[in-house]
């Protein structure tokens, strides 16, 4: 169950640009998830809670697709309707990897701001 939730690196990085969105759990101080509720930790969002953050807010689209039949994967971000606001063209091989590192770009973008 813990994959579904992303890392602690990165919810550290989404709470440090705003995110307050309610979540079923949090990290603790070590990283852990945890549901013990308490002033400071950490939320632990779902991917699809981050990505929809994401596209609500700074109107930051994502798409990651199968590439070479299926072998890799890739993605893409796209701000509001402009087409390819950032590209990725390294492959991934798995889909898991690829939607880790289009959330790492899409805090990059969001930070670079």
């Amino acid at each position: 169950m813990n994959k579904e939730f992303i890392p602690y690196e990165q919810a550290l990085e989404l709470k440090e640009l705003g995110f307050d969105e309610p979540c079923y759990y949090d990290y603790n101080f070590g990283g852990e998830i945890t549901n013990k509720w308490a002033i400071g930790l950490v939320p632990a969002p779902l991917y699809h809670q981050a990505f929809r953050w994401f596209r609500e807010k700074y109107e930051l689209h994502y798409i990651i697709q199968g590439i070479g039949g299926g072998l890799n994967y890739d993605f893409s971000i796209n701000k509001g309707r402009v087409v390819s606001t950032a590209l990725n063209y390294t492959p991934y091989p798995t889909y898991e990897e690829a939607e880790l590192a289009c959330l790492k770009k899409l805090i990059e973008i969001v930070k670079n701001k």
